[in-house]
């Protein structure tokens, strides 16, 4: 029988990956690929954050750029399909050996890398509190920051998450780079945190710590 506790890491797994090396003109009108970018990847996996990451590190590792990623509504305990999960990431690239690097980054950062923990005994309060020392293209754009550029990316049930996030703020000297109100298309909450890479990493101690008192203090005002 399987012993649940707090602190419990919480992996995510990849569900599909397909590399399509020469993708349909039209397609690459729709997906908005820069001029020269006609393979790409396409991945799904059953934590949207985490590969948001992922996506991210995939940027850093080869000469890819993501053109695609959203979140699936409801998050992958509601997942109508066998391989949905709760996110779709699309990656592009000047040719197949590009993209195939890239998706080998990302997958091996959602199995090995970044991931949620329990903030409970049960393991039913999920938080996601990563530090990205380095950002590539994709996180850069998404929170508004210079590429290579620290982060702190922070994600928890809705209360939590602002709960947290205060506290995080306030723990070190970061400042609020993008901001994820409760709902999320997965029902979760947070933000992007950005200031060196040690402040990052003393706020998502703070976002932990914070949600963990949460859980163990649902009613205590």
């Amino acid at each position: 029988m399987e012993v649940k506790m707090i602190n419990d890491p919480l992996r995510a797994s990849v569900l599909s990956v397909k590399l399509i090396p020469n993708v349909d003109a039209k397609m690459a009108e729709e997906l908005n690929l820069p001029n020269g970018y006609r393979s790409i990847g396409i991945i799904t996996a059953d934590s949207d954050d985490v590969t948001y990451t992922a996506l991210d590190e995939a940027t850093k590792m080869a000469e890819v750029v993501i053109v695609y990623a959203k979140s699936f509504y409801g998050g992958a305990a509601n997942a109508n399909t066998k391989l949905a999960g709760e996110v779709i990431g699309i990656m592009a690239g000047p040719n197949p050996a590009e993209v195939k690097s890239g998706l080998n980054a990302a997958i091996d950062f959602i199995e090995n890398g970044g991931c949620f923990y329990s903030a409970n005994e049960d393991d039913t309060i999920p938080y996601y509190a990563h530090c990205v020392s380095r950002t590539g293209s994709y996180l850069s754009k998404t929170a508004g920051v210079e590429e290579g550029a620290a982060l702190a990316y922070l994600i928890a049930p809705p209360l939590e998450a602002m709960y947290a996030l205060d506290a995080a703020l306030k723990a070190a000297d970061v400042t609020l780079a993008a901001f994820f109100g409760p709902p999320s298309e997965t029902n979760f909450g947070g933000g992007l945190l950005t200031g060196s890479q040690s402040a990052c990493k003393s706020a998502c101690d703070a976002f932990a710590e914070a949600v963990k008192f949460v859980a163990q203090n649902p009613k205590k005002i």
